[in-house]
Protein backbone atom coordinates (compact mmCIF):
# COMPACT_ATOMS: atom_id res chain seq x y z
CA UNK A 1 0.00 0.00 0.00
CA UNK A 2 1.30 3.86 -1.00
CA UNK A 3 2.27 5.75 1.93
CA UNK A 4 1.69 9.72 1.90
CA UNK A 5 3.68 11.84 4.25
CA UNK A 6 2.06 15.88 5.63
CA UNK A 7 2.51 17.95 8.60
CA UNK A 8 -0.51 17.49 9.91
CA UNK A 9 -3.44 14.52 9.16
CA UNK A 10 -7.06 15.26 9.89
CA UNK A 11 -9.06 12.57 10.56
CA UNK A 12 -12.13 13.49 10.14
CA UNK A 13 -13.98 15.20 7.33
CA UNK A 14 -17.02 17.01 8.94
CA UNK A 15 -17.35 20.18 10.77
CA UNK A 16 -14.32 20.25 12.93
CA UNK A 17 -11.84 18.25 10.24
CA UNK A 18 -13.28 21.23 7.51
CA UNK A 19 -12.58 23.80 10.26
CA UNK A 20 -9.36 23.07 11.36
CA UNK A 21 -8.70 22.69 7.08
CA UNK A 22 -9.76 26.36 6.87
CA UNK A 23 -6.61 27.41 9.38
CA UNK A 24 -3.92 25.56 8.67
CA UNK A 25 -4.63 26.44 4.82
CA UNK A 26 -3.86 30.05 6.58
CA UNK A 27 -0.92 29.47 7.52
CA UNK A 28 0.36 27.33 4.40
CA UNK A 29 0.79 24.08 6.56
CA UNK A 30 0.84 21.06 4.65
CA UNK A 31 -2.14 19.13 5.53
CA UNK A 32 -4.47 16.61 4.09
CA UNK A 33 -8.04 15.82 5.61
CA UNK A 34 -9.33 12.19 5.69
CA UNK A 35 -12.72 11.04 6.25
CA UNK A 36 -14.95 7.92 5.87
CA UNK A 37 -17.72 8.95 4.26
CA UNK A 38 -18.25 8.88 0.40
CA UNK A 39 -19.56 12.31 0.21
CA UNK A 40 -18.79 15.24 2.19
CA UNK A 41 -22.08 15.64 4.88
CA UNK A 42 -22.74 12.30 4.61
CA UNK A 43 -22.85 11.82 8.57
CA UNK A 44 -26.00 14.52 7.87
CA UNK A 45 -27.55 13.20 4.97
CA UNK A 46 -27.84 9.85 6.88
CA UNK A 47 -29.90 11.56 9.75
CA UNK A 48 -33.48 11.68 10.12
CA UNK A 49 -35.72 13.52 7.61
CA UNK A 50 -36.81 15.59 9.98
CA UNK A 51 -34.08 16.81 11.76
CA UNK A 52 -33.40 21.05 11.78
CA UNK A 53 -30.64 22.70 13.97
CA UNK A 54 -32.27 24.54 17.12
CA UNK A 55 -29.26 26.83 16.32
CA UNK A 56 -30.25 29.41 13.85
CA UNK A 57 -28.31 30.13 10.70
CA UNK A 58 -26.56 32.67 12.24
CA UNK A 59 -24.96 30.84 14.80
CA UNK A 60 -24.45 27.97 12.64
CA UNK A 61 -21.64 28.55 10.42
CA UNK A 62 -18.15 27.54 10.10
CA UNK A 63 -15.31 30.45 9.67
CA UNK A 64 -14.72 32.16 6.67
CA UNK A 65 -18.03 31.19 4.86
CA UNK A 66 -21.63 32.45 5.99
CA UNK A 67 -24.37 29.56 6.14
CA UNK A 68 -27.23 31.42 3.36
CA UNK A 69 -30.43 31.93 4.31
CA UNK A 70 -32.53 33.74 7.13
CA UNK A 71 -30.18 34.15 9.18
CA UNK A 72 -32.98 34.30 12.14
CA UNK A 73 -33.98 30.71 10.72
CA UNK A 74 -33.08 26.95 11.40
CA UNK A 75 -31.06 24.83 8.89
CA UNK A 76 -32.50 21.42 7.89
CA UNK A 77 -29.82 19.03 7.87
CA UNK A 78 -29.07 18.51 4.39
CA UNK A 79 -28.53 22.19 3.85
CA UNK A 80 -26.12 21.08 6.39
CA UNK A 81 -24.95 18.87 4.31
CA UNK A 82 -24.38 20.84 1.34
CA UNK A 83 -23.08 22.86 2.94
CA UNK A 84 -20.19 21.26 4.14
CA UNK A 85 -19.55 20.19 0.68
CA UNK A 86 -19.84 23.73 -0.87
CA UNK A 87 -17.34 25.17 1.98
CA UNK A 88 -14.90 22.56 1.26
CA UNK A 89 -14.53 23.30 -2.23
CA UNK A 90 -15.04 27.14 -1.78
CA UNK A 91 -11.23 26.95 0.51
CA UNK A 92 -9.86 24.08 -2.08
CA UNK A 93 -9.48 21.93 0.59
CA UNK A 94 -7.58 18.75 0.03
CA UNK A 95 -10.03 15.80 1.42
CA UNK A 96 -9.82 12.48 0.41
CA UNK A 97 -12.97 10.31 1.00
CA UNK A 98 -13.55 6.70 1.32
CA UNK A 99 -10.74 6.48 4.12
CA UNK A 100 -11.43 4.41 7.17
CA UNK A 101 -8.41 4.59 9.65
CA UNK A 102 -7.31 1.15 11.00
CA UNK A 103 -4.98 2.66 13.79
CA UNK A 104 -2.64 5.32 14.51
CA UNK A 105 0.39 4.87 16.03
CA UNK A 106 3.67 7.14 16.99
CA UNK A 107 6.91 5.99 15.98
CA UNK A 108 10.49 7.50 15.97
CA UNK A 109 8.99 11.16 16.83
CA UNK A 110 6.23 10.37 13.50
CA UNK A 111 2.71 9.57 13.75
CA UNK A 112 1.69 5.91 11.50
CA UNK A 113 -2.11 5.91 10.57
CA UNK A 114 -2.85 3.18 8.61
CA UNK A 115 -6.27 2.73 6.88
CA UNK A 116 -7.73 0.77 4.24
CA UNK A 117 -6.40 2.36 1.01
CA UNK A 118 -3.26 2.99 2.54
CA UNK A 119 -0.58 4.45 5.01
CA UNK A 120 -0.36 7.89 6.02
CA UNK A 121 3.05 9.54 7.75
CA UNK A 122 2.18 12.86 9.80
CA UNK A 123 4.27 15.35 11.97
CA UNK A 124 0.73 16.02 13.81
CA UNK A 125 -2.53 14.69 13.85
CA UNK A 126 -6.03 16.13 14.48
CA UNK A 127 -8.41 13.54 15.40
CA UNK A 128 -11.65 14.90 14.41
CA UNK A 129 -13.92 12.80 14.49
CA UNK A 130 -16.37 13.85 16.48
CA UNK A 131 -18.04 11.63 19.98
CA UNK A 132 -20.40 10.03 18.18
CA UNK A 133 -19.26 6.98 17.12
CA UNK A 134 -21.32 3.68 18.45
CA UNK A 135 -25.11 3.88 18.65
CA UNK A 136 -25.07 2.76 22.30
CA UNK A 137 -28.36 0.87 22.89
CA UNK A 138 -29.59 -1.07 26.19
CA UNK A 139 -28.57 -4.79 26.47
CA UNK A 140 -32.14 -5.99 27.74
CA UNK A 141 -33.38 -5.34 23.82
CA UNK A 142 -32.55 -8.29 22.96
CA UNK A 143 -34.85 -9.56 25.38
CA UNK A 144 -37.25 -7.93 23.12
CA UNK A 145 -39.61 -10.13 21.01
CA UNK A 146 -38.59 -10.42 17.66
CA UNK A 147 -41.67 -8.90 15.89
CA UNK A 148 -41.40 -5.67 17.80
CA UNK A 149 -39.89 -3.09 15.92
CA UNK A 150 -37.20 -1.41 17.44
CA UNK A 151 -34.47 1.06 15.95
CA UNK A 152 -31.53 3.84 17.09
CA UNK A 153 -32.07 7.71 16.51
CA UNK A 154 -28.92 7.05 14.12
CA UNK A 155 -30.60 4.56 11.66
CA UNK A 156 -34.65 6.13 12.17
CA UNK A 157 -35.97 8.24 8.72
CA UNK A 158 -39.37 8.69 9.57
CA UNK A 159 -42.55 7.82 10.85
CA UNK A 160 -43.10 5.28 7.37
CA UNK A 161 -41.06 2.81 8.53
CA UNK A 162 -42.60 1.99 11.72
CA UNK A 163 -45.89 -0.53 12.39
CA UNK A 164 -48.81 0.20 13.13
CA UNK A 165 -49.75 0.84 16.59
CA UNK A 166 -48.22 2.50 19.84
CA UNK A 167 -44.21 3.87 20.05
CA UNK A 168 -41.83 4.78 22.86
CA UNK A 169 -39.21 7.22 22.47
CA UNK A 170 -36.36 6.00 25.07
CA UNK A 171 -34.45 8.99 25.65
CA UNK A 172 -35.26 12.39 25.77
CA UNK A 173 -32.72 14.32 24.48
CA UNK A 174 -33.26 17.01 21.95
CA UNK A 175 -33.25 14.29 18.87
CA UNK A 176 -35.93 12.25 21.37
CA UNK A 177 -37.60 15.44 21.86
CA UNK A 178 -37.44 15.85 18.13
CA UNK A 179 -39.13 12.42 16.94
CA UNK A 180 -41.71 11.87 19.72
CA UNK A 181 -43.31 15.49 18.70
CA UNK A 182 -43.40 14.21 14.90
CA UNK A 183 -44.97 10.87 16.21
CA UNK A 184 -47.09 12.58 18.31
CA UNK A 185 -48.68 13.91 15.09
CA UNK A 186 -50.84 10.60 13.99
CA UNK A 187 -49.94 7.81 16.68
CA UNK A 188 -49.36 7.20 20.41
CA UNK A 189 -46.84 8.01 21.82
CA UNK A 190 -44.75 7.70 24.98
CA UNK A 191 -41.64 9.10 26.29
CA UNK A 192 -39.15 7.56 28.35
CA UNK A 193 -37.06 10.34 30.31
CA UNK A 194 -33.93 8.77 32.69
CA UNK A 195 -33.69 12.47 34.11
CA UNK A 196 -35.64 15.92 34.61
CA UNK A 197 -36.23 17.26 31.49
CA UNK A 198 -35.15 21.02 31.48
CA UNK A 199 -36.85 23.30 28.21
CA UNK A 200 -35.42 26.75 26.65
CA UNK A 201 -37.30 28.56 24.11
CA UNK A 202 -35.49 29.07 21.06
CA UNK A 203 -36.47 32.79 20.99
CA UNK A 204 -36.99 35.15 24.04
CA UNK A 205 -38.09 38.88 23.47
CA UNK A 206 -37.74 38.59 19.61
CA UNK A 207 -34.04 37.23 19.76
CA UNK A 208 -32.69 33.86 19.55
CA UNK A 209 -32.06 32.50 22.61
CA UNK A 210 -28.53 32.09 21.37
CA UNK A 211 -28.61 35.55 20.69
CA UNK A 212 -28.68 35.98 24.46
CA UNK A 213 -26.31 33.31 25.74
CA UNK A 214 -23.48 34.76 23.18
CA UNK A 215 -24.26 38.38 24.49
CA UNK A 216 -24.30 37.14 28.47
CA UNK A 217 -21.27 35.07 27.80
CA UNK A 218 -22.63 31.97 28.19
CA UNK A 219 -21.22 30.32 24.68
CA UNK A 220 -17.86 31.35 25.85
CA UNK A 221 -17.49 30.60 29.04
CA UNK A 222 -14.66 28.11 29.13
CA UNK A 223 -14.74 24.73 31.34
CA UNK A 224 -11.51 26.12 32.77
CA UNK A 225 -14.43 28.49 34.87
CA UNK A 226 -16.77 28.25 37.64
CA UNK A 227 -19.67 29.42 34.78
CA UNK A 228 -18.25 26.40 32.64
CA UNK A 229 -18.26 24.16 35.00
CA UNK A 230 -21.52 24.43 36.63
CA UNK A 231 -23.07 24.32 33.20
CA UNK A 232 -21.27 21.06 31.65
CA UNK A 233 -22.33 19.48 34.84
CA UNK A 234 -25.83 20.34 33.99
CA UNK A 235 -26.78 17.88 30.41
CA UNK A 236 -28.17 20.16 27.85
CA UNK A 237 -31.63 21.52 27.62
CA UNK A 238 -34.24 20.08 25.04
CA UNK A 239 -34.68 23.32 22.70
CA UNK A 240 -38.09 24.74 21.84
CA UNK A 241 -41.43 24.19 23.80
CA UNK A 242 -43.26 21.77 20.95
CA UNK A 243 -42.40 18.80 23.65
CA UNK A 244 -44.09 20.43 26.34
CA UNK A 245 -46.82 21.51 25.14
CA UNK A 246 -48.01 18.05 23.26
CA UNK A 247 -47.52 16.97 26.88
CA UNK A 248 -49.51 18.81 28.66
CA UNK A 249 -51.94 18.17 25.66
CA UNK A 250 -51.84 14.87 26.65
CA UNK A 251 -50.58 13.40 23.01
CA UNK A 252 -47.12 12.88 24.62
CA UNK A 253 -47.31 10.69 27.85
CA UNK A 254 -44.17 10.86 30.22
CA UNK A 255 -42.74 7.12 31.52
CA UNK A 256 -39.50 7.37 33.64
CA UNK A 257 -36.32 5.54 32.92
CA UNK A 258 -36.68 2.25 31.47
CA UNK A 259 -35.09 -0.14 33.68
CA UNK A 260 -35.56 -3.60 31.28
CA UNK A 261 -37.93 -5.27 28.91
CA UNK A 262 -39.42 -8.68 27.59
CA UNK A 263 -41.30 -10.20 25.05
CA UNK A 264 -43.56 -6.96 24.31
CA UNK A 265 -43.33 -5.46 27.58
CA UNK A 266 -41.16 -2.44 28.98
CA UNK A 267 -41.01 -2.16 33.10
CA UNK A 268 -39.96 1.38 34.09
CA UNK A 269 -38.24 3.07 37.06
CA UNK A 270 -41.25 3.04 38.58
CA UNK A 271 -42.38 -0.12 38.17
CA UNK A 272 -44.89 0.73 35.67
CA UNK A 273 -45.26 -1.45 32.73
CA UNK A 274 -46.15 -1.10 29.10
CA UNK A 275 -46.54 -2.53 25.79
CA UNK A 276 -45.98 -1.36 22.63
CA UNK A 277 -45.07 -2.32 18.98
CA UNK A 278 -42.69 0.03 18.43
CA UNK A 279 -39.76 1.48 20.30
CA UNK A 280 -37.02 4.33 19.10
CA UNK A 281 -33.86 4.24 21.31
CA UNK A 282 -32.81 7.45 21.59
CA UNK A 283 -30.26 6.47 24.03
CA UNK A 284 -27.20 8.41 22.75
CA UNK A 285 -23.38 7.11 21.33
CA UNK A 286 -20.35 5.56 22.95
CA UNK A 287 -17.05 6.78 21.87
CA UNK A 288 -14.79 4.61 19.98
CA UNK A 289 -11.20 5.22 19.79
CA UNK A 290 -9.59 1.77 19.93
CA UNK A 291 -8.04 2.63 16.76
CA UNK A 292 -5.70 4.70 18.48
CA UNK A 293 -2.77 2.44 20.09
CA UNK A 294 -0.80 4.82 21.65
CA UNK A 295 -0.07 4.70 25.91
CA UNK A 296 -2.02 7.58 28.19
CA UNK A 297 -3.88 9.42 25.10
CA UNK A 298 -7.32 7.66 26.59
CA UNK A 299 -8.53 7.54 30.45
CA UNK A 300 -9.61 4.30 31.37
CA UNK A 301 -13.18 5.04 29.72
CA UNK A 302 -11.91 5.33 26.83
CA UNK A 303 -12.44 8.82 26.51
CA UNK A 304 -9.84 11.27 25.26
CA UNK A 305 -7.14 12.79 27.84
CA UNK A 306 -6.91 16.16 26.63
CA UNK A 307 -6.77 20.00 28.22
CA UNK A 308 -8.66 21.99 25.08
CA UNK A 309 -7.99 19.66 23.16
CA UNK A 310 -4.41 19.02 23.62
CA UNK A 311 -3.33 15.32 24.48
CA UNK A 312 -0.42 14.59 26.69
CA UNK A 313 1.11 13.22 23.25
CA UNK A 314 3.30 16.13 21.58
CA UNK A 315 1.50 16.57 18.58
CA UNK A 316 -1.57 14.73 18.62
CA UNK A 317 -5.02 16.69 18.98
CA UNK A 318 -8.79 16.84 19.61
CA UNK A 319 -11.28 18.34 18.03
CA UNK A 320 -15.11 19.07 17.74
CA UNK A 321 -15.66 16.79 21.77
CA UNK A 322 -18.44 18.57 23.62
CA UNK A 323 -17.46 21.04 26.22
CA UNK A 324 -13.98 20.87 24.65
CA UNK A 325 -12.91 24.39 26.15
CA UNK A 326 -16.64 25.99 26.04
CA UNK A 327 -20.27 25.43 25.92
CA UNK A 328 -20.29 25.85 21.81
CA UNK A 329 -17.05 23.29 21.42
CA UNK A 330 -19.28 20.58 19.93
CA UNK A 331 -21.32 22.40 17.33
CA UNK A 332 -20.81 24.05 14.48
CA UNK A 333 -20.64 27.55 14.78
CA UNK A 334 -18.12 26.85 17.73
CA UNK A 335 -15.47 24.50 16.40
CA UNK A 336 -13.66 27.13 14.59
CA UNK A 337 -12.55 29.03 17.93
CA UNK A 338 -10.77 25.46 18.92
CA UNK A 339 -9.95 24.38 15.45
CA UNK A 340 -8.20 28.03 15.48
CA UNK A 341 -6.64 27.53 18.69
CA UNK A 342 -5.47 23.83 17.84
CA UNK A 343 -4.16 24.73 14.19
CA UNK A 344 -1.70 27.53 16.36
CA UNK A 345 -0.26 24.71 18.09
CA UNK A 346 0.63 22.73 14.82
CA UNK A 347 4.35 22.75 14.04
Amino acid sequence: MPTAETDVLIIGASQAGLAAGYYLKQKNVNFRIIGMEKRLGGVWRQRYDSLVLFTPRAYSSLPGLPLTGDPNGYAAKDEIADYLERYAAHFDLPVQLETEVLSLTKEQGKFKVHTRTGEYLANNVIVAAGPFHKPFVPGFREALANDVYQVHTSQYLNPSSLKDGAVLVVGAGNSGAQIAAELAQDREVYLSAGHKMRFLPLQLFGKSIFWWADKLGVMNASVDGKLGRFLSRQGDPIFGYELRALVKQGKIKLKPKTESARGHEFTFQDQSKLTVQNVIWATGFRPDYGWIRIADVLDDKGKPVHHRGVSPVQGLYFLGLPWQYTRGSALIGGVGRDAEYISELCR
